[in-house]
């Protein structure tokens, strides 16, 4: 027996109103850009909906094209410029307009550290209500030939059956063929510039991962593979680090490791005389020249003595402990991740520094409780990701430190922090940039408390 629909049900009611047309993707629109966002794009308002245009500058008119949307917000790329800020300059990679790398290269570098220290300022303003007594001048080396440490993406295209090797697109999975890139150091653009050809060359291509590409105390390749590499393709890339001077890394399920086991890999701190030992997949800052401006000034402001005790979180390898032990009476450095503890203990007992111990902690969760917390310090460094210390910074004051140096590479959560440490009686003396990242958006910043 049929039964009859019912009519009387809601469910499938229209709740009214109108619902706004979608922008489609790969539509050109005029804009006039207002400003720069926290990302380095501009940023234009149209129709209710807010744009954001990559490779535009702040007072320009011109066509974008549409890169996705959602609501209200529009992502787009730069298409034309029809009126130009005065600021503007011809990018000086020839990828630029492909690569997804350095977003910022149409800006002169006097005008990114104007952006980015203007970030830093609002951010600081904004979400902690701070600005700092004094502003540092930003700390910046070359503005290109700087990056010691580079991924290059890797994979087979199957219905080509051809090998693709370059960096990835902006906003995109597509991978660029690159084989010269301005921003790497000498030595990895050497490298870089014949890599392609002998991945090409490869019997087995689809068994490459990725490679990722460093240049510290040697020269080093480190080839991740999905499977096992044939005995021809293994000896093609030895032949061709050997010719490249540099040391060949495999990865395959288990953790990096040279094929010379007798291979030793590493980065120099030279003002003070120390080598650190690193390995592929350790987090390095891949600015080789303002890393050690930054520890200067890091030193500098956080003026440790040689009767003080020194706490140092989110240690890493050991780049800052090492040299804040040879001007402190101790160091006490601190780490999340056991294997990275143990290491940065090596650096120290092999560069004959007996002052610095070294402790894994979770440093998500308070300090409180923790053995070496006792005795309390004269001050602190903090070098967290991106995701700041919320949770540290909020016992500070109980350690007994009267000063405090934050190394941040996220302006936002050095600001939610400061605002904590504010709220602890830390005033915030000084802050200032460090051009970590020419080209970029990307902001580094330190900052410097004293306890009132």
């Amino acid at each position: 027996m049929s039964r009859k629909k019912s009519n009387s049900g809601l469910r499938f009611q229209p709740a009214g109103g109108n619902r706004t047309a979608q922008v489609p993707v790969g539509k050109k629109q005029r804009l006039q850009i207002e400003r720069l966002s926290g990302d380095g794009r501009g940023i234009a308002f149209i129709e209710g909906r807010t744009w954001f245009v990559s490779g535009a500058l702040g007072g320009e008119e011109v066509e974008a094209r549409v890169l996705g949307a959602r609501g209200k917000v529009v992502e787009a790329r730069l298409e034309r410029v029809f009126q130009a800020s005065p600021e503007r300059r011809e990018a000086p990679c020839k990828h630029y307009d492909r690569c997804g790398g350095c977003n910022l290269q149409h800006l002169p570098h006097e005008g990114q550290l104007a952006l980015k220290q203007r970030l830093l300022a609002e951010q600081l303003q904004r979400v902690a209500g701070l600005q700092p007594e004094e502003w540092a001048a930003p700390l910046s080396g070359p503005e290109f030939g700087y990056r010691r440490r580079a991924r290059v993406a890797v994979r087979w295209d199957v219905k080509a059956r051809q090998l693709e090797v370059g960096f990835r697109a902006e906003a995109s999975q597509d991978i660029i063929a690159i084989d010269d890139c301005a921003v790497l150091v000498q030595p990895l653009q050497s490298i870089l510039r014949h890599l392609p050809t002998v991945l090409r060359s490869l019997g087995k291509p689809q068994a490459l991962g990725h490679v990722e590409l460093f240049s510290g105390t040697a020269e080093a390749v480190l080839v991740r593979h999905v499977a096992p590499l044939p005995d021809d393709d293994l000896a093609r890339l030895k032949a061709f680090c050997e010719q490249a001077n540099a040391q060949l890394w495999l990865q395959g399920e288990g953790q990096p490791a040279p094929v010379d086991a007798a291979a030793k890999l590493g980065f120099a701190l030279e003002p003070w005389g120390l080598e650190l030992a690193w390995r592929p997949g350790d987090f390095v800052q891949v600015n080789a020249q303002v890393n050690s401006l930054m520890i200067q000034q890091a030193l500098s402001w956080l003026a440790p003595q040689a009767d003080e005790r020194v706490l140092d979180l989110f240690c890493g390898l050991g780049n800052f402990a090492l040299p804040l032990a040879r001007q402190a009476r101790e160091v006490v450095a601190v780490e999340g991740v056991q294997a990275m503890v143990e290491r940065a203990a090596d650096n120290a007992r092999n560069n004959d520094v007996h002052n610095a111990r070294f402790f894994q902690a979770d440093l998500s969760q308070p300090l409180a409780g923790a053995g070496w917390v006792a005795e309390g310090f004269s001050a602190v460094l903090l070098d967290p990701p991106r995701d700041g210390a919320f949770e540290v910074v909020q016992g500070i004051h109980g350690l007994g430190a009267k000063r405090l140096v934050y190394v941040s590479c996220n302006p936002a959560t050095l600001a939610r922090d400061a605002q904590v440490l504010a709220g602890q009686g830390y005033r915030l003396k000084r802050a200032g940039i460090l051009d970590m990242f020419p080209q970029t958006a990307h902001v580094e910043a330190m900052a410097l408390f004293e306890a009132g």
